[in-house]
């Protein structure tokens, strides 16, 4: 009755998400680690990293993310979010939590909802879900972790020209 009927140059006009789910993240399971592709996921567990999907993420009520930025064609929330979301439809449902700044085209809660961040309304919002784009290697987050708890020898202090003592890099 109050849906705004959509013309043949919307439909075509971007990619449409996948608006079904296609995998669970279930409850008790603790996911650290990215999720980039296309179809629906639902999060029921806690999950850490990196998501950008083409299609819909679903935060259930026992879900928690934590994620420097969600980017989906739709996000719903009705567990918590810590981080920025970036989507084309953001729902918030009456038990959904989200920490973080949004950039939507549409925006929809229920009573009850909670925000704590910014609403940026847009005509149009780029998701950059590219075929190429893929997450950092893991080699590499691990050799910085490992590395982390190996002793590194004293290099001599060296001051800038603000007078700021920072440490003399090397390279192997």
């Amino acid at each position: 009755m109050f849906k705004r009927a959509s013309t043949p140059n919307e439909s075509s006009g971007s990619v449409q998400g996948v608006e079904r789910i296609t995998s669970v993240l279930g409850p008790g399971v603790i996911w650290h680690g990215a999720v980039s592709g296309s179809g629906g996921v639902r999060i029921e567990g806690a999950f850490e990293g990196q998501i950008a999907l083409r299609g819909m993420l679903v935060v259930g009520e026992t879900g928690r993310v934590t994620c420097e930025n969600v980017r989906a064609n739709t996000v719903v929330v009705a567990g918590a979010v810590r981080g920025n979301i970036t989507t084309q439809k953001l729902e918030i449902r009456s038990t959904g939590r989200v920490w973080g700044d949004v950039i939507t085209t549409a925006f929809v809660t229920d009573e009850g909802a909670f925000l704590r961040g910014q609403i940026r309304m847009e005509e149009t919002v780029e998701l950059d879900l590219e075929t190429g784009t893929e997450p950092a290697p893991l080699e590499a987050t691990q050799d910085e972790s490992n590395n982390a708890n190996t002793p590194v020898p004293a290099q001599p202090q060296q001051s800038d020209a603000s007078g700021i003592a920072g440490k003399k890099k090397t390279t192997p």
